[in-house]
């Protein structure tokens, strides 16, 4: 029997791939890559054509040391990796690290885990595509010159511990320019007048005043509105004079891509781009629907493209067919040009792997979320082969002496690919049957009152289109670009909106001042066009790191000696310090403002300031057991309690009386369960006598323990009975 090792990313596409290849082939995963660049230095080397300097991080050589032992076995080893840079680039790196000879490796590159496509891949190798590997290590290089060189500037010249990125930075910049836009708006009132008509037929007639002797009308005030009011109640009649009907078709979107997934998975779904992502991946990696393993669900998750594979257009339109009927159904397949700039066409969309297995088949078998994902993936899938729909508009327009109200409408003739939606893509208004020359009655008029709104503050999924449209970044770095501004405590998500804090900010003004070209919206852009030539071989990888470096590291050497370190004033309060009287100030740190003592250094007292710029400590008479100084009342992981203003000298805390249930704790039988409040107001339910005991539960515990396991039960708001925190036991009686 053959002997084959089949080398992948992740454990779990390794059971899918293994359940497909069976005997002979032994499929393992890497987990990810297996060399980096060092954490504690530059490692590349400047001097010498950039040359990165690679290392085994210590997490991965176990991994490594196992798979050198299964490949000096092994017959072929397959490096089956993902199909973009990033998947070439690690499985360069395995084979580098196994010192496996060419003649012994081959490439396996596939955009679905199905038997067909890999069995497919299996028999048409190739060997490493090393312009894709130069691409992504012109990347890795890069952002490690821009963060490993710029980041120190930063602390030197504004505070520790700030970090820059050649994408990151400029997506920064996005946020803050839009916060300034809004900071800067100015409302502007305007009007709108909605008139009210009664038919002939007795039906009512809803339409907007449009024009004003035959202009758009001046409504930016109350006497404005007054006074069209007056001209449409003094008008001797209302008569309709023009009636237009028109058929128009509305044609179903194209696949989806990275970005359009992320966004449509944000306004559809309310999922995050990082959580879009996680989920994507086990549905492409594979999921375990009947017990038989686990199997591909979608395509390949990273990418530009919006192809689609003959063979899926085939099978989508036999779906159609089934489900709708021929009249759903093109003549011919449906073809969609790819929008985005640099997008690799040889890939394909985001799709079902299987377009005939239907979401309603796995719900149930997979996890809530991962349901919801597939099924808008193979809505999006299937609608791009339907017919477009048909939809009839309809705009009336009635005469009011000088002014003319407009009323339009819209009703769906034939709805198409709206077909196989849960919900109407697009809202009907059906208008009252009128005919020209017909004379309404005016039954009321009804002004109101606007103001401009300032531009929206992007979401996740606004900007990552946003980065699309601008050229910036690739599929691959959406979504750990911004995760990455959050971690640094850049931006903070704020009801969906990503909100720029004071820090990211600071950092933004800094790099715009003294960096331009590194936060240039076209340079970035055309960054990421020197790495799709390099992917395509078109250009070498070091002259095009030299040409940004030379003049960057000269930029950074120039300002480390211009600039002042720049240090924001304190800001005086009325507030003392309760551990030595002293003022307190308002300070700016790594995540924003801060309250100090003035005394510093000799004291180092600090109080933590929410949003709103206030003080998240409350100092109470409360006196220390310990030491006697203040007591504060503080927010922790567990709720509010009593800490000692003296921390970290004393390190004293005291529980807060709340509302028990009338239990007690079941980790250690001591305390009570009692009920709490995170920072953001949620219920939860802990113990009375955190910290010692660190119980939490968010749904409300059960004093009777499951008759089945003996374990915990807790009662869900949702469901409304006790349910077996261990075995699942629901006490719906």
């Amino acid at each position: 029997m053959k002997n084959n090792l089949v080398i992948v990313e992740s454990p779990t596409k390794a059971k899918t791939i293994a359940k497909i290849l069976g005997s002979g082939y032994r499929v393992e995963a890497s987990y990810g890559h297996v060399r980096d660049l060092p954490k504690s230095k530059l490692g590349v080397d400047t001097e010498n054509n950039y040359k990165p300097e690679y290392v085994i991080p210590t997490a991965s050589r176990k991994t490594v040391t196992k798979l050198k032992e299964l490949a000096e076995k092994a017959e072929t080893i397959y490096l089956a990796t993902d199909e973009d840079r990033e998947g070439e680039a690690i499985g360069w790196h395995v084979q580098a690290v196994l010192k496996a000879p060419d003649s012994k490796v081959k490439r396996v590159a596939f955009h679905e885990i199905t038997p067909e496509a890999i069995k497919e891949a299996f028999s048409h190798t190739r060997s490493i595509d090393l312009h894709l590997v130069d691409a992504q290590q012109a990347r890795r290089v890069l952002d490690r010159l821009v963060g490993y060189k710029l980041s120190p500037l930063l602390w030197r010249k504004i505070f520790r511990r700030l970090s820059a990125g050649r994408v990151q930075s400029v997506a920064l910049r996005i946020l803050v320019e839009r916060e300034r836009e809004i900071e800067a708006f100015n409302p502007q009132e305007y009007w709108t007048i909605e008139t009210d008509f009664e038919t002939t037929g007795g039906d009512k007639l809803v339409a907007m005043v449009a024009k004003e002797n035959g202009k758009d009308p001046v409504l930016v005030s109350e006497a404005d509105a007054k006074r069209v009011v007056k001209l449409l109640e003094g008008a001797e009649e209302h008569k309709i004079v023009d009636i237009k009907e028109e058929e128009r078709e509305r044609h179903p979107a194209a696949p989806f891509t990275t970005s359009t997934l992320q966004q449509q998975a944000g306004i559809q779904l309310g999922f995050g781009v990082k959580k879009t992502m996680t989920i994507a991946q086990q549905l492409y990696e594979g999921v375990d629907i009947d017990g038989s393993g686990p199997v591909g669900l979608i395509t390949y998750m990273r990418t530009d493209s919006t192809n689609l594979a003959m063979s899926a257009v085939s099978s989508a339109r036999g779906v159609i067919e089934k489900m709708f009927g021929k009249e759903y159904l093109p003549e011919k397949p449906r073809f969609y040009k790819t929008k985005s700039r640099g997008a690799q066409e040889a890939h394909e969309a985001i799709r079902p792997a299987q377009p005939q297995v239907l979401p309603e088949q796995i719900k149930g078998r997979v996890s809530e979320e991962q349901f919801k994902l597939y099924r808008l993936i193979w809505q999006r899938m299937i609608a791009c082969q339907m017919k477009s729909a048909q939809i009839r508009t309809q705009e009336v327009v009635v005469q009011s002496g000088v002014i003319e109200s407009k009323a339009n409408g819209a009703t769906v003739v034939f709805p198409g690919f709206a077909k196989v939606f849960d919900k109407w893509p697009f809202q009907e208004n059906v208008l009252p049957r009128v005919l020209a020359d017909e004379l309404l009655k005016l039954t009321e008029v009804v002004p109101t009152q606007h103001f401009t709104e300032p531009p929206a503050r992007y979401t996740e999924a606004a900007l990552v289109k946003q980065m699309e449209k601008m050229g910036i970044g690739r599929p691959s770095t959406y979504a750990p670009t911004i995760v990455t501004l959050g971690v640094r405590g850049y931006i903070k998500k704020v009801k969906k909106a990503l909100v720029p804090q004071e820090v990211g900010m600071l950092v933004n003004d800094f790099l715009v001042e003294h960096f331009p070209n590194i936060v240039d919206y076209s340079f970035t852009a055309r960054m990421e066009d020197d790495l799709d030539e390099i992917a395509e071989g078109k250009k070498e990888w070091m002259p095009v790191i030299k040409e940004f470096y030379e003049p960057f590291i000269e930029q950074i050497k120039l300002k480390d000696k211009e600039v002042t370190k720049q240090t924001a004033e304190d800001e005086v309060t009325d507030k003392k310090c309760v551990k030595c009287g002293e003022a307190m100030v308002i300070k700016t740190g790594r995540f924003g403002k801060f309250l100090a003592c003035s005394g510093f250094p000799k004291c180092k007292y600090t109080e933590p300031l929410n949003g709103d710029g206030k003080s998240e400590v409350e100092v109470t008479d409360k006196k220390c057991e310990k030491c006697g100084a203040p007591m504060v009342k503080k927010n922790g992981r567990f709720g509010p309690f009593y800490g000692c203003s003296n921390y970290p000298t004393c390190k004293h805390v005291e529980n807060i009386n709340t509302p028990t249930i009338q239990m007690a704790c079941p980790k250690c039988k001591e305390g009570e369960v009692v009920v709490r409040r995170t920072k953001r107001g949620k219920i939860f339910y802990g113990c009375s006598g955190y910290p010692k005991c660190d119980f939490a539960a968010w749904d409300e515990p059960v004093p009777e323990p499951c008759p089945t396991c003996g374990k915990l039960m807790t009662k869900p708001v949702k469901k409304g009975y006790p349910v077996c925190t261990e075995c699942g036991y629901e006490e719906k009686s």
